[in-house]
């Protein structure tokens, strides 16, 4: 099954982590909270691209810092849903595609992405183009996921991923014009901080 759809079948589900109770959100900040948020670095004078904005749970926290986020991710059904969960924001830009293919058309301050990486077979590829839309002096902030499973499995379905190691993608970053600044453990992933 494609990702595409495997989203686009979350959200049929009702599976929108926007909506989870506290004791979830609490869950997903073992990949990407506060301290995810802080490295980004934002000011009320940057544009951020959120690779994999999934429905906001993300989005929502870092829209208020910024001037201006643009959201890509690549199911149709999942971009319609953060449409309604961040309608109170209007500085958020949404873009149903694929991160590889799209043109954006401009460059950004920050870029980011929590759990989006293992989605992508190709890595190089998805970071020099991460590098090509970066401003010097941009953040690129990465969470990759500790676990080293090729499927997802939700009991009813079964979806191909390429997980990462912390080794095989600070190498990539270290090829381009970005420089790995930090990288924080924390207990289910590698929050991987670069800088241009």
């Amino acid at each position: 099954m494609d990702i595409a759809t495997h989203y686009d079948l979350l959200i049929d589900e009702n599976n929108d982590p926007f909506h989870d109770p506290a004791i979830l959100q609490e869950y997903m900040c073992k990949w990407d909270g506060e301290e995810f948020c802080e490295a980004l670095e934002l000011a009320k004078n940057k544009k951020v691209l959120e690779i994999g904005i999934g429905t906001g749970r993300i989005a929502v926290k870092v829209a208020p810092r910024c001037m201006d986020l643009i959201g890509i991710d690549i199911s149709p059904k999942t971009i319609e849903r953060a449409k309604e969960n961040l309608k109170d924001h209007s500085n958020i830009s949404f873009v149903c595609d694929d991160f590889i293919i799209h043109e954006f058309g401009e460059t950004f301050d920050v870029i980011y992405s929590s759990l989006t990486m293992m989605h992508f077979r190709d890595k190089e590829q998805v970071v020099r183009k991460i590098d090509e839309i970066l401003n010097t002096g941009g953040i690129f902030c990465l969470s990759i996921d500790k676990n080293q499973s090729q499927y997802i499995d939700t009991g009813t379905r079964r979806v191909q991923i390429y997980p990462d190691t912390l080794d095989s993608i600070t190498s990539l970053i270290e090829k381009t014009m970005m420089s790995v600044s930090k990288v924080v453990e924390t207990e289910k992933a590698y929050i991987i901080v670069s800088k241009k």
